[in-house]
C-alpha cells in the first residue's frame, strides 16, 4: 500500500466517522414526544388535584421521624393566586413563580441570543411547554411531598427586585406561613458577578410537635429537537442530564436512561435512591449548564425519574432528613449553578462540574489544546490569531515528522517514471509488478509509507480540534477579522472552506501521482467532498485547517525543490586507494 492509498483510507474513515454520527442523528432513537402539553412550567401539570406523578415519586431521604401534615395554605397566602416575581442582577434576569417559588425562567445577560440579536439574553430555563427546563425545589417532609408545603403559594414584598449599582449582595425572600404554625422562608441569594445563586429554605416550626423533612432539587426538562449552529449537518450536541457521586467522580445520563429510571439500574441504589456523600445533579447543554448542588459534607440521596404524560424528564437530589423542634428553626442551604460551561469557573463552583464540557472521547487532547489556546488568546485578544498560532505551534511540534514525510513523498515524485514503466512491462501480473516496485523502493532507498505517518497523527489533533472549538463556550459568537464574526458557526460566504479546498488541489499537485487510475480518480474527488463537508464546520475549524495546509504547502515545496536540487547535482567521484610502491 502506497502514501496515496493510506492517505485515502485515512480520509474515507473520517467521513464514514462522521456519517455516522448524522445516521445516529437522523435514524437513532429519539426523545419520545409529549402527547400532552403542561400547563405551565411551575410544577402544576394538569390542574391542583391532578399533579404530575413524578411529583408525587420524590421519596424523603432516609429517617425515622414522623412528618407533620398541614392542610391549609395559611394567612400569609390569603391570595393563593400565583404571580411573577422578576429579579434582575449584573448577569441575570430571573422570574420567580410564587407558587412553591420555582425559578421558571433565567437569561443570561452577557450571552445575547445571536450576534443579530444582541439585546435578547439566552434563556437557559424557560417557561415554555415545548424544550422547557425548569429549578424546582423544596422541603419533603419524611412522609413524602404530598402536603401543605408542597402546593404553598408564597408571598413577596414586591413584584420586582434588582440589583443595586454598587452593591454586592441580592437577597430576595418568599414566606409561607401553615395553618398549624409550620413557617417556610425560602430566600434566593444573589452575588455580583457569580452564576451560582445560593437557596437558603428556614423552616420555623411554631408547632406543638416535631418537624422532620429534607430539602430537595430538582431539574426538569422537556426536550425539544432544534438545529445548532456549528454542528455538522444538523448533528446535535449532547443534551441531558448529568451527575457527580462519591465514586462516580462523573457521569452523563442521556434521555432514554432517564426514561428508563436509571437510578434504580445504578449499583448500590436503594428504593430508587443512590446515596453519595456531597457531589451534584445537573441537566447539560451545547454551551450551557443548569445544577443543584447540595451541601458537600452532607450524605446526599440522587434519583432520576419521567413522566410520560408532559415528556418531563428529572434529575433530584434530596438531602439527609432533618428534625426541628417545636420552637426551633433550621436552615436548609444549596446552591444552584446557571450559567456557560466555563472550566475555570466551574472549578470553584464544585468538584467534577467542569467535567461538564464535553470534549468527547479525545478529551486528553482537546483539554490541554484548550488551555494552551486560552493562553495564546490571553496574550493576543483575538481568539481567530489564536486559533492560527495554535496551528504553528503544532506545526513546529511536528516539523521533523512532516519533514521525513515530504522527503519521502518527493523522491516518490521522482521514481514516477520508473515506477510507470514497470507498471507497463509486468501489468498483467500484478504479483511481479509488486515484487518489482518492492526492487525498485529498496534500490532507491524509499519507504512508500513515508509520507502517511503525519496524515494519520493529524487526524486525531483534527477531531479533538473539532470537538474542542464546538464545544467551548468561550468561542461562541467570538469574531475573528472581516465577514468571520462567529468563529463557532460555519463562514456565512464559504470563502473559508473554499480556499481550503484550494489548498489540497495544490498539495495533490506536489504530491506523487497515483498509478492506479481508480484511486487517482478518487485522489481526484477528495477536495470536491472534503469542501463541501467543510461547507459547515465552524470557521475556527476550517480556519486551523487553511493555515496547516498553507504551511504544509510552503514546507512540501522548498523540501521537494532541496530533494530534485540535490538528485540533478554531479556526485563527486568515488575516492580511489593508491596501490603501494
Amino acid at each position: 500500500m502506497d502514501n496515496q492509498r493510506l492517505f485515502l483510507f485515512a480520509a474515507l474513515a473520517m467521513v464514514l466517522m462522521l456519517i455516522y454520527q448524522q445516521w445516529q442523528v437522523d435514524y437513532g432513537q429519539q426523545p419520545q414526544v409529549a402527547t400532552e402539553q403542561a400547563q405551565t412550567i411551575a410544577g402544576t401539570e394538569t390542574g391542583p388535584e391532578t399533579a404530575d406523578s413524578a411529583d408525587e415519586a420524590i421519596p424523603a431521604a432516609p429517617g425515622s421521624a414522623t412528618a407533620i401534615t398541614t392542610t391549609g395554605t395559611g394567612s400569609a397566602t390569603a391570595d393563593t393566586k400565583s404571580k411573577m416575581v422578576e429579579i434582575i442582577t449584573d448577569l441575570f434576569e430571573i422570574k420567580v413563580d410564587t407558587n412553591k417559588g420555582t425559578i421558571v425562567e433565567a437569561k443570561l445577560r452577557n450571552y445575547p441570543v445571536s450576534l443579530e440579536q444582541k439585546d435578547t439574553p439566552t434563556a437557559i430555563l424557560k417557561d415554555e411547554i415545548d424544550g422547557a427546563l425548569s429549578a424546582q425545589s423544596g422541603l419533603t417532609p419524611a412522609k413524602g411531598i404530598a402536603n401543605a408545603i408542597k402546593k404553598a403559594v408564597f408571598s413577596v414584598e414586591k413584584e420586582r427586585y434588582a440589583l443595586e449599582e454598587g452593591a454586592d449582595e441580592l437577597r430576595v425572600p418568599f414566606s409561607w406561613t401553615g395553618d398549624n404554625g409550620i413557617k417556610l422562608t425560602k430566600t434566593f441569594v444573589f452575588k455580583r458577578d457569580s452564576y451560582l445563586i445560593n437557596v437558603e429554605q428556614q423552616l420555623q416550626n411554631n408547632s406543638e410537635s416535631e418537624w422532620s423533612g429534607s430539602f430537595y432539587g430538582r431539574l426538569r426538562l422537556i426536550p425539544r429537537e432544534m438545529e445548532e449552529p456549528g454542528l455538522l449537518s444538523g448533528a446535535q450536541s449532547f443534551t441531558g442530564g448529568a451527575i457527580s457521586l462519591e465514586d462516580t467522580k462523573f457521569e452523563k445520563v442521556s434521555l432514554d436512561d432517564i426514561k428508563e429510571d436509571w437510578s434504580k439500574e445504578f449499583s448500590g441504589t436503594k428504593g430508587g435512591l443512590i446515596k453519595s456523600k456531597g457531589g451534584w445533579t445537573a441537566m447539560i447543554q451545547h454551551y450551557f449548564i443548569a445544577a443543584w448542588i447540595p451541601s458537600q459534607e452532607e450524605t446526599n440521596y440522587y434519583m432520576t425519574s419521567y413522566s410520560g404524560k408532559t415528556d418531563s424528564h428529572y434529575m433530584t437530589v434530596t438531602e439527609t432528613q432533618k428534625s426541628v423542634a417545636p420552637g426551633e428553626s433550621y436552615t436548609f442551604t444549596h446552591g444552584l449553578y446557571i450559567g456557560p460551561k466555563i472550566q475555570n469557573i466551574m472549578e470553584q463552583v464544585a468538584p467534577n462540574l467542569d467535567r461538564t464540557v464535553d470534549y468527547g472521547p479525545l478529551f486528553f487532547l482537546s483539554q490541554p489544546l484548550f488551555w494552551l489556546l486560552e493562553k495564546i488568546h490571553g496574550v493576543l485578544g483575538n481568539w481567530g490569531v489564536a486559533i492560527i498560532v495554535l496551528t504553528i505551534f503544532l506545526k513546529l511540534l511536528f516539523f521533523k515528522l512532516s519533514e521525513k514525510s515530504y522527503k519521502s513523498m518527493a523522491k516518490m515524485k521522482k521514481l514516477g517514471p520508473k515506477m510507470k514503466q514497470i507498471k507497463e512491462r509486468h501489468g498483467e501480473d500484478k504479483q511481479k509488478m509488486n515484487q518489482a516496485m518492492m526492487e525498485l523502493y529498496k534500490k532507491e532507498k524509499v519507504n512508500p509509507l513515508g509520507g502517511c505517518l503525519p496524515i494519520l497523527v493529524q487526524m486525531p489533533f483534527f477531531l479533538a480540534l473539532y470537538w474542542m472549538l464546538l464545544e467551548s463556550v468561550e468561542l461562541r459568537q467570538a469574531p475573528f477579522m472581516l465577514w468571520i464574526v462567529d468563529l463557532s458557526i460555519k463562514d456565512p460566504y464559504f470563502i473559508l472552506p473554499l480556499i481550503m479546498g484550494g489548498t489540497m488541489l495544490i498539495q495533490q499537485r506536489l504530491n506523487p501521482a497515483q498509478m492506479d487510475p481508480t484511486q487517482q480518480r478518487m485522489m481526484m474527488l477528495m477536495p470536491i467532498i472534503f469542501t463541501f463537508m467543510f461547507l459547515w464546520f465552524p470557521a475556527g475549524l476550517v480556519l486551523y485547517w487553511v493555515v496547516n495546509n498553507l504551511l504544509s504547502i510552503a514546507q512540501q515545496w522548498v523540501i521537494t525543490r532541496r530533494v530534485e536540487k540535490e538528485e540533478n547535482e554531479p556526485k563527486p567521484p568515488k575516492k580511489t586507494k593508491k596501490a603501494k610502491a
